[in-house]
């Protein structure tokens, strides 16, 4: 063990215990957070006009302070890319982080000289808590890697404009500076698919100890390292000790990584947005640890009340388990009454831990099923368990328009390895999700559904449909259901 692996160690204990001080006291942890952030805003345009001087509880705070999304806040955020200061947060931005919205277009969301060091601490707190549990921290004596955006900033009236991802990477700590890999040249390239070989060029002779990113692209580094080699990844990289990701559920995923890598590996779950830095992993066990000391106000809305003229809007004082709630944010970057149009579900309230159940535009309910992500992920993982199956990616629609006979649920899957019973596979799916949602068991048992089908995706085909559609890269990822055929009719070019 070298200094820095032995001085983690006490360092992350203590981080940890400052961390649990605040997780333990939720609602006094989320008072200061409000408090703190109305009384530096109160001053902007933002604040002015929503009578921010006189909000004094979570009360006025609803009153005042109505739910908004991109689009709902646009206008004080044209403002603030325009040059404009103290429009929603003190003076202006450090950064745009640059980001594709579906109905908003190219997103611009300010990140302050307040909000950016939350964004960083927020994933060094992840790693000291998994070097809390294990405790060791040989990692830090080795290579890490997260597969990103490009660093190369652009500007917009005085102010820096870039992907977080790669905003991120001018923030790694000195001490870490010799251990980051790939080279600035190399994570500046940005096609994915030149920059993913010269990454392998760098890393394949190295201790790789640490690697990080979304589980879909760090798979294609994987694969394209075993194609080269001949080897698992665990044997090229001897000391591979950790994976860190985020964005999806990487339970699809981990049957796979364990082939390619040849063990498994323990995992980090992170969940950052250019919003913020939201939860991370804390222990073993499922769900994240909700930052509730991360300079973001949280409020939680039941999803099955959110398009309702006045639905609910809760704080952490009155979350339930087991409830799907659209998440609600209030930021030290400036983003108010923000809904980013993510769903999460509390598994643990003491301290709060959830789980990222998928995105509110994200479901299926065509026929009245309500069908979410959760749901659907679910469904595939026991379908695999069920089977020899691997499954590379997939993603599902309703199939309204069919020939005399039902509407179904459409399901394009690219296997790794084909189940040997196709039929089996499906059912399995099907039925996890009829014991899962009431809704869709209805359907299917009154007859208005029939079972779902599966269109098999040639190998490669999801690939070819992401760099079709300009996509390809460590920071996209493809909806696992859409209520809606866009993606799927495309999709029907690569079915097998």
């Amino acid at each position: 063990m070298n200094i820095k692996s032995i001085l983690a160690i006490p360092f992350a204990k203590s981080v940890v215990k400052r961390i649990y001080k605040w997780a333990y006291n939720p609602v006094k942890t989320q008072d200061k957070v409000m408090e703190k952030l109305l009384s530096k805003a109160k001053y902007t345009s933002f604040g002015k006009d929503h009578n921010f001087s006189n909000i004094k509880n979570y009360g006025d705070f609803k009153t005042n302070i109505p739910i908004r999304d991109y689009e709902g806040l646009r206008p004080y955020v044209d403002r603030v890319v325009a040059g404009e200061s103290n429009v929603l947060w003190k003076g202006k931005p450090l950064y745009f982080a640059k980001t594709s919205g579906t109905t908003s277009g190219t997103k611009y969301i300010p990140l302050t000289k307040s909000s950016m060091p939350e964004h960083i601490k927020g994933a060094r707190n992840a790693l000291l808590m998994y070097i809390n549990r294990k405790k060791k921290a040989n990692f830090v004596e080795g290579k890490m890697i997260f597969l990103q955006g490009s660093p190369e900033l652009n500007e917009k009236n005085g102010v820096k404009v870039g992907r977080l991802s790669g905003i991120s990477a001018h923030y790694v700590p000195g001490y870490l500076q010799k251990n980051r890999l790939p080279s600035w040249e190399t994570n500046c390239i940005e096609d994915w698919e030149t920059k993913v070989e010269k990454v392998i060029d760098e890393t394949i002779n190295e201790d790789m100890r640490l690697i990080g990113g979304i589980p879909s692209w760090v798979q294609m580094y994987f694969e394209r390292i075993v194609a080269r080699t001949g080897k698992k990844v665990g044997d090229v990289f001897p000391n591979f000790e950790v994976f860190v990701y985020g964005g999806v559920n990487y339970e699809p995923y981990r049957k796979k990584f364990e082939e390619l890598i040849g063990r498994n590996v323990p995992s980090v779950e992170l969940y950052p947005a250019s919003e913020g830095f939201i939860a991370y992993q804390d222990t073993d066990e499922i769900g994240m640890l909700l930052n509730l000391n991360g300079g973001i106000f949280y409020e939680f809305i039941p999803a099955d009340e959110f398009y309702d003229e006045n639905p609910t809007r809760l704080s952490i004082a009155d979350v339930e388990i087991g409830v799907n709630y659209v998440i609600i944010l209030n930021t030290n970057a400036g983003l108010w009454g923000y809904n980013i149009g993510d769903t999460i579900a509390f598994v643990n309230l003491k301290p709060h831990r959830i789980l990222v159940t998928g995105r509110i535009k994200h479901f299926i309910s065509a026929f009245g099923e309500h069908v979410i992500g959760k749901e659907v992920e679910s469904a595939m993982l026991e379908a695999t368990i069920n089977s020899n199956a691997s499954v590379t990616e997939y993603t599902l629609a309703p199939k309204i328009k069919t020939k005399n006979e039902l509407p179904y649920h459409e399901w394009f899957v690219e296997f790794e390895e084909i189940p040997n019973d196709i039929e089996t596979f499906k059912l399995d799916i099907d039925n996890s999700l009829q014991k899962q949602n009431s809704y869709y068991k209805d359907l299917i048992e009154g007859k208005i559904l029939q079972p779902l089908k599966i269109s098999i995706v040639k190998r490669g085909g999801f690939h070819e449909y992401m760099k079709s559609q300009g996509k390809l890269g460590g920071q996209n990822k493809i909806p696992r259901l859409s209520n809606d055929r866009k993606i799927v009719d495309r999709l029907e070019n690569y079915i097998l």
